[in-house]
């Protein structure tokens, strides 16, 4: 079978995409620490071990860093040029024939249908929820980050914007609930967003993870598109 290569992912969106995966990973960690002390430091006389600032200054490290890769992936899906396949994912995400198509292929019950974007309905609709969570876990963020730093910076500057979202959203105690509840979401989506992301990669031949690393994927010659 004759292959060609197309180009879907531009770096931008290739590196904000690892640099997401490994600020997920550091604010998972800290934050089971901040919310469960798992490990202390040695004993000592000093006062220079400051373990618990330790771990919150990397996980307000890796929470502003995610945010400004939601940035900036937010306005590649909306203005890039080469992201252009993304938005166009919309109309396959509207079409009952794709869904109806796409379903039967994850049933082993027919072949993957032809996509005018890079997402499937399904992976769109995901990507979709994984936003909602990162915008609603961002915000949470920022308000329980505005508590602690309010003296000065952008902590100061942020703080008049989030009380009155944190006074709607019951108060420093819910907000840090949701917060909780919304990274147990984004961390049910990972394990599946990596097994369907093999799954398609294996069952389709074309090469789909490998894309998130090159940019690249194969192509099946069909001379019916």
């Amino acid at each position: 079978m004759k292959r060609n290569v197309e180009f879907e992912f531009s770096a931008g969106l290739r590196w904000t995409h690892w640099l997401r995966a490994i600020a997920i990973f550091v604010l998972t960690v800290t934050g089971f620490y901040l919310a469960y002390v798992f490990i202390a430091p040695e004993s000592s006389d000093e006062p220079i071990l400051f373990l618990n600032a330790k771990f919150r200054m990397w996980h307000e490290i890796a929470g502003f860093l995610l945010i400004a890769i939601t940035l900036y992936k937010t306005y590649l899906f909306c203005l890039d040029g080469i992201s252009s396949k993304e938005r166009v994912s919309f109309v396959d995400f509207i079409s009952p024939k794709i869904w109806f198509q796409q379903l039967k292929y994850y049933l082993f019950m027919g072949e993957h249908p032809h996509l005018k974007g890079v997402y499937n309905p399904l992976q769109f609709i995901a990507y979709v929820g994984l936003y909602a969570m990162i915008f609603i876990i961002s915000l949470t963020g920022l308000i329980l980050y505005v508590n602690c730093y309010q003296g000065g910076g952008i902590g100061l500057f942020l703080y008049d914007y989030m009380r009155p979202i944190e006074a709607m959203m019951g108060g420093l105690a819910m907000v840090r609930e949701i917060h909780h509840i919304v990274m147990w979401g984004i961390l049910i989506f990972l394990p599946i967003h990596i097994y369907m992301a093999i799954f398609n990669s294996i069952m389709g031949k074309e090469g789909s993870l490998d894309a998130i690393f090159s940019g690249y994927k194969f192509l099946k010659h069909d001379p019916k598109h």
